[in-house]
């Protein structure tokens, strides 16, 4: 039960981390969730609880990751020039 918590918490977190983010990012929904799930893992190691502090600062974990995965991950335009 606890990994299905930890992947709806993973979700909220992730899309609000790219809510706080402006601009458009090449990641989908799965990578999306990804991001969401390391930002509480990462919290949850530093904290170990995870109180309402917790999710705030997940959320500028997982932006902060948002950021980081976008110059990383290639956009649709790398991978027209690429082909």
């Amino acid at each position: 039960m606890e990994i299905v918590y930890l992947i709806i918490a993973g979700l909220i977190v992730g899309v609000l981390g790219r809510l706080v983010k402006p601009g458009s990012d090449p990641m989908g929904w799965i990578a999306t969730i990804a991001v969401g799930v390391a930002a509480v893992l990462i919290v949850g190691l530093l904290l170990g609880d995870m109180g309402l502090w917790g999710y705030v600062l997940a959320v500028v974990v997982a932006a902060i990751l948002v950021a980081i995965v976008g110059r990383l991950w290639p956009s649709d335009r790398d991978r027209r020039v690429a082909a």
